[in-house]
């Protein structure tokens, strides 16, 4: 009995040991103004912006994006292809040891496919971030207007999608 208490013990030390190795990503990453785009009724995708300040001496990989507010959350930035850009999907944002990474409208950012609602001004978005490590952040964001936010390239007919998705 008693060494089955210790082996039970040392189970449920090692599990919390490595629970707190986990959460270590994500508590070294702050996120400043975070805000997603609105969308009109039938557009069929937004996107999510922010600032993400890494305090750590590593860089921290951001892998994956979560929401329920869209059918599918997907990592983004933009290229120029021959004079139009192109939104393409990538397998991480990385924010650099004790360094900023922007998510921005024309850079990196987050791409909510498929809204279940339209998502509009005066909402509030959740994302919930996932790191390389396995950890999470959750960040909530105010929706703010889509005009002004490079709408202007879209009207003109120079921005073009990749992926076919949008």
């Amino acid at each position: 009995m008693k060494k089955t208490l210790v082996a039970l013990s040392f189970g449920v030390i090692t599990s919390l040991s490595s629970f707190a190795a986990l959460a270590v990503q994500a508590d070294n990453i702050s996120v400043e103004n975070p805000f997603a785009r609105e969308v009109p009724p039938t557009a069929p995708a937004s996107a999510s912006f922010m600032t993400l300040k890494n305090a750590s001496g590593k860089d921290i990989n951001l892998v994956q994006a979560h929401s329920e507010v869209a059918r599918a959350v997907e990592l983004h930035t933009h290229i120029n292809d021959g004079g139009v850009m192109r939104m393409r999907q990538i397998d991480k944002i990385t924010i650099p040891a004790n360094g900023t990474t922007e998510l921005k409208p024309g850079g990196l950012h987050i791409m909510l496919i498929g809204p279940h609602n339209p998502i509009k001004v005066g909402q509030t978005v959740t994302v919930d971030l996932e790191f390389a490590d396995g950890s999470h952040k959750k960040v909530d964001m105010p929706v703010k207007s889509f005009m002004g936010m490079g709408m202007q390239n879209q009207q003109k007919g120079q921005h073009r999608c990749g992926s076919g998705m949008h």
